[in-house]
């Protein structure tokens, strides 16, 4: 049955379909193995894709030719934007998926793939050759030969449940643990680690009370994720919000004991951004109640994701937990919540590529990596993929820095700081947002994705006829002028802004927040500009346009040290002055550059100096030897 294949995805999560589609459209012959075929990009917690930090991933994975847009888009069925009230760096897209539509809709773009196959089972273990991977053992004892193998396993890496005092291997409930590639991983010489997630109970909707409930709709007129998307479905569904009560936080602090959490039986490391409610009532006891958000998980199911009441308590408990929500006194739970640990492994021994230090031709992607998320995953999936693809073909790397992309800083921080707690995408770790902004993604990322074949020409030169309408629309406001004659401040003035004093152009007008884009038209030489996304980006490029500058400024200086190359072999020992725990954290990394050795936490200036003066030292003797 063996055959060799040019790349192996284990893993058909979000990380891992992504993982293979780039694969295989790049032109690999892809094997994709999961535990279960039913269970491809199964969203195991909230059927929700993007939200805070989450949409810029997604909307970057889509302009560099990925998936997981596309199937949101075809499958939502509840839409806001986030943030709407504040700046674009900061605004962000959200859709609620019906759960099962999501999971067959990429499980057909899988099939349908050219060059992708398909194959349920279980990866055991991983044979490596003189420090190279090649190829992958099934738990039926067959071996399959790869070039590369990307490793997306998400929870399932050493699985581990924890309902009350009832704790079982699982990868998530109802499907077994990926035990043995977990150890075969240990074997290898990996530093790994616990970490900790969980989901809340889902309720059966004809159970619950929704006229006591405050009902959200979806926001009438949603942008889509994906620059492919026409048009978005009209089937809509709303979200209901209700809070926990005293009575709810009185049921926990009296049975905290039989949490596992606080019973000792969790080692693994939860996140402090997304606590369960046990951790929440505990830890911040003067609150008197928290949100609870109830979102449907499709058009033809009952079942409704109950947000803000994950815990881990018994099936009692977690029944009386439930019915102390308003709206929620008659509920049925058709699914436990739970808590469950898995194996990650520390992606410092990871490169900027996301291949294995220790191993050629390994890549890590998603949970396995210290990630939480759909989006982190699939972010990861496409960059793995991308660039094991890039190494069979014996062509250069793929890599964003920080300053092009969100998925730029995740892989960063990832393999430059490591992560003690699962890592989640935050606007405030992008320290160039302003630039990085969700609307802008295909404007940054397609020509890229066009270079690694994952973009069509056609797709790209839709891109560049959109780039030269905002080009002209800027041109455009910017060669107008308007003077401070009486009609024109009393325009003005009727348009709740300040008169002019001096001679103005449409384009500086537009710098005004009262003023938007069409409030120009009553200014003579302004034109309609129909599209709505090319509108915005002229916009916002008046608003914002000393703050962008800016940033630019920021990022020329900041690849002035990423420019400044640290040699792969370079002996961190040498290096004078600095500390052995400085020195062991650098050899740990491994840093390409200057700029990367910066972001090693506990780094300082003399310590950069000091290597410095060692590399342009090793510099001058070579060339002296070549003299």
């Amino acid at each position: 049955m063996s055959r060799e294949y040019d790349i192996i995805v284990v893993g058909g999560g979000h990380a891992g379909c992504e993982a293979a589609l780039a694969a295989a459209r790049m032109g690999c012959e892809t094997l994709l193995f999961n535990i279960s075929l039913d269970a491809i990009a199964l969203m195991s917690c909230n059927p929700a894709i993007g939200g805070l930090a989450k949409s810029q991933l997604v909307k970057e994975v889509d302009a560099l030719g990925g998936q997981m847009g596309r199937i949101a888009d075809k499958t939502a069925v509840h839409f806001r934007l986030l943030n709407a009230s504040k700046g674009p760096a900061v605004q962000s897209t959200r859709f609620q998926c019906d759960k099962q539509l999501y999971r067959l809709a990429m499980k057909t773009v899988l099939e349908k793939e050219k060059r992708l196959h398909l194959r349920q089972g279980l990866v055991e273990r991983l044979v490596v050759e003189d420090g190279r991977i090649c190829g992958v053992v099934d738990q039926t004892g067959v071996f399959h030969s790869g070039r590369a193998v990307v490793i997306t396993t998400g929870t399932f890496l050493g699985g581990l449940i924890h309902i009350g005092d009832v704790h079982y291997p699982a990868g998530r409930a109802g499907e077994i643990a990926s035990l043995e590639l977990a150890a075969s991983l240990k074997g290898l010489g990996f530093e790994m680690g616990r970490m900790k997630t969980g989901t809340p109970p889902r309720l059966r909707a004809s159970t619950i009370d929704f006229s006591r409930l405050v009902r959200q709709d979806s926001d009438p007129d949603p942008e889509p994720f994906s620059f492919t998307t026409e048009r978005l479905r009209e089937d809509r569904l709303p979200s209901f919000f209700s809070a926990t009560t005293e009575e709810t936080h009185q049921i926990i602090r009296d049975n905290i004991r039989f949490s596992p959490l606080y019973a000792g039986a969790i080692r693994g490391v939860g996140a402090r951004y997304c606590p369960s409610l046990e951790d929440k009532v505990m830890r911040f006891a003067d609150r008197a109640s928290h949100p609870v958000v109830l979102e449907q998980e499709g058009l033809d199911t009952e079942e409704i994701y109950a947000k803000g009441l994950g815990n881990c308590l018994p099936p009692d408990l977690q029944e009386r937990i439930v019915r102390s929500v308003p709206g929620l006194e008659q509920a049925e739970i058709m699914r436990l919540a739970y808590a469950i640990e898995y194996d990650f492994v520390q992606p410092t021994q990871l490169r900027l590529t996301l291949e294995t230090k220790r191993i050629a031709g390994l890549y890590l992607a998603g949970q396995i990596n210290g990630t939480s998320g759909y989006e982190e995953a699939a972010a990861q999936g496409l960059w793995a993929g991308v660039n094991a693809a890039l190494a069979v073909q014996q062509k250069p790397s793929f890599i964003l820095d920080r300053s092009e992309a969100y998925m730029g800083v995740m892989v960063d921080d990832l393999v430059t700081r490591g992560v003690d707690e699962p890592y989640r995408m935050f606007t405030s770790r992008a320290e160039y947002r302003l630039i990085l902004r969700e609307d802008n993604a295909t404007i940054r990322l397609m020509g890229k994705g066009r270079e690694l074949g994952l973009i069509t020409a056609e797709q790209h030169g839709l891109l560049r006829e959109k780039v030269r309408r905002i080009e002209m629309g800027i041109q455009k406001i910017s060669s107008v002028r308007v003077f401070p004659v009486e009609e024109t401040n009393r325009t003005l003035s009727e348009m709740n802004t300040a008169p002019i004093k001096n001679p103005i152009t449409l384009f500086q007008l537009l710098k005004r927040e009262e003023i938007g884009y069409d409030d120009l038209a009553r200014f003579d030489g302004w034109e309609a500009v129909p599209d709505r996304a090319v509108k915005r980006q002229i916009e916002i490029e008046a608003k914002y346009e000393g703050y962008i500058r800016r940033q630019e400024e920021a990022v020329r200086k900041m690849k002035e040290l990423e420019g400044m190359k640290i040699p792969a072999d370079f002996d961190y020992t040498a290096v004078p002055g600095l500390s052995n725990e400085l020195k062991a954290k650098l050899a740990r990394v491994g840093p390409a550059t200057v700029g990367q050795a910066e972001r090693i936490p506990g780094i300082t200036q003399a310590a950069l100096t000091a290597i410095l003066i060692v590399i342009k030292k090793q510099e001058w003797e070579a060339a002296a030897r070549r003299r």
